[in-house]
């Protein structure tokens, strides 16, 4: 099984394929709660289809463009699952990040880890000033 992860919106997604047919599909309004959740919503996903981390063989992940702390989120999770578990880890993109990604896992061209591609420079506040 193939777990796809997309975290660059306030809505993230997580797929679930066997090998190019899309088993389920799992969507929520993650937005500044994704770090908090994302772990237990692809564990979700896979009770739901039957599934562990185990069973999985490969990890599909959009790495770009879109929020920065999402894809931060997202690549920081799908990067430390494929470690964990020795599962193949590939980076898409654009509107066919789905399919290009199944193609890359099922022609092996994955990757140690994934980077996520940011569109701007991050806006990081600066700290209040002390009174």
């Amino acid at each position: 099984m193939i777990l796809a992860i997309r975290t660059d919106q306030p809505t993230a997604e997580l797929y679930l394929f066997d090998k190019k047919t899309k088993l389920d599909s799992y969507s929520w309004l993650a937005h500044r709660n994704l770090a908090s959740e994302i772990l237990e919503k692809i564990e979700y996903l896979l009770s739901k289809n039957d599934a562990k981390m185990q069973s999985l063989t490969g990890i599909i992940i959009f790495t770009g463009q879109g929020s920065f702390t999402g894809l931060r989120i997202g690549t920081t999770v799908a990067n430390t699952l494929a470690y964990s578990y020795a599962i193949p880890i590939v980076s898409a993109q654009g509107d066919t990040w789905l399919d290009d990604g199944l193609s890359s896992i099922q022609s092996q061209k994955t990757s140690a880890y994934v980077l996520p591609e940011y569109s701007s420079e991050p806006n990081i506040t600066k700290p209040k000033p002390k009174t």
